[in-house]
């Protein structure tokens, strides 16, 4: 039970934190769009975009530095080649799950919709294939 309360509140933060940007600032929270623009050197008024990932960014930080125990099998290094490629298929796809996912399906946008459900799929595809027929 425990566990779907932190899933739960998760992704209660994850809405109230797009909601939060949208009114305060009037942006969309596509994190590969703020991320890209960014590195791109435009950190937007008043730096907001430098801001929000920092936001991101802080808690894992915190609690690595806390010796939190990563529950990934390959540990940071792992972590760090799966945020890369993470990131390239934001890219390659013209945006990331929060984007799509979250603000796009909220806004009714076609494309959103289309690619949530895509993401949706392969991920239901690899869980399937990592515990029926990798694992056996």
């Amino acid at each position: 039970m425990t566990d779907l309360v932190h899933l739960v509140a998760g992704g209660a933060l994850i809405g109230a934190g797009a909601a939060v940007l949208a009114l305060a600032n009037g942006r969309i929270a596509g994190i590969s769009g703020a991320f890209g623009n960014l590195l791109d050197g435009d950190a937007g008024p008043q730096r907001w975009r430098l801001g929000f990932l920092l936001g991101l960014l802080l808690p894992a930080l915190f609690l690595l530095l806390n010796d939190a125990q990563v529950a990934m099998a390959g540990g940071v290094a792992w972590m760090l080649v799966a945020g890369l490629l993470v990131g390239i298929g934001t890219r390659v796809g013209s945006g990331c799950t929060s984007g799509h996912g979250v603000c796009g399906t909220a806004n009714l946008s076609k494309r959103s919709i289309v690619a949530t459900l895509l993401f949706m799929g392969a991920a239901m595809a690899t869980v399937y294939v990592v515990r029926h027929v990798v694992q056996g």
